[in-house]
Formats: structure tokens, C-alpha cells, sequence
């Protein structure tokens, strides 16, 4: 079992930045794929950004470029770092983990999930 808590959202200018993180509990953490994924008001879920086993990192061409994922093992904690952030940028985010070492991009692949965090770029 995995608990996920994001934390590190809020409000920002466009162009400004921010950091998410996510902390994980379990000892199991660092074989998993972990993904970030967004929802805006009246849209459909998106991921955003994922980090497999290896390390290895892919993104959504949306972010790409202005959002890096990265992970710390040792504290099992997941991050997000967004710059260059857009108005279209704004949705709850939430970090999820998939029982397996490789990623997808469905959502629903992922077992666990995080509460979210709201990130509002104006």
C-alpha cells in the first residue's frame, strides 16, 4: 500500500514558478512508475509528467520544456518543479503511483493517489 500527500501548490503570475512535492509512504516506492497528473474545472484528466523505476522522465508536449519531474528515493519524495507557467497551467494537480516500474499515460493504470494540490496561475 502507498499513501501519496502533494503539497507545494498556490497561486502564481504568469511566467512565475512553483514546486510541487509529493511524500510517499511505503518501502516499495522507488520501484514504482510516478506521475503527476491535472484536472481543470470541465476538462477531462491529463498527466503531465512521469518518472519510471530508472529514473527515465517523459512529459506531455504542453509542459515540455517548462516542467521538470524528478524523484528522491531516500526520502520517497516525488517533485514537480513548473516554470513559464501559463494561465492554461491551472488545475488541481495529483500525484499517483502505478504498481509496475514503467509508465503509461492513462490514468488509469495508476492504483494510487494523492488529494491534490490546487495550482492557479493568473
Amino acid at each position: 500500500q502507498v499513501q501519496l500527500v502533494e503539497s507545494g501548490g498556490g497561486s502564481v503570475q504568469a511566467g512565475g514558478s512553483l514546486r510541487l512535492s509529493c511524500a510517499a509512504s511505503g518501502s516499495t516506492y522507488s520501484k514504482y512508475c510516478m506521475g503527476w497528473f491535472r484536472q481543470a474545472p470541465g476538462k477531462e484528466r491529463e498527466g503531465v509528467a512521469y518518472i519510471d523505476s530508472d529514473d527515465a522522465t517523459s512529459y506531455a508536449d504542453s509542459v515540455k520544456g517548462r516542467f521538470t519531474i524528478s524523484k528522491d528515493n531516500a526520502k520517497n519524495t516525488l517533485f514537480l518543479e513548473m516554470n513559464s507557467l501559463k494561465p492554461e497551467d491551472t488545475a488541481m494537480y495529483y500525484c499517483a503511483a502505478r504498481q509496475y516500474g514503467t509508465c503509461a499515460v492513462d490514468g488509469s493504470e495508476y492504483k494510487f493517489w494523492g488529494q491534490g494540490t490546487q495550482v492557479t496561475v493568473s
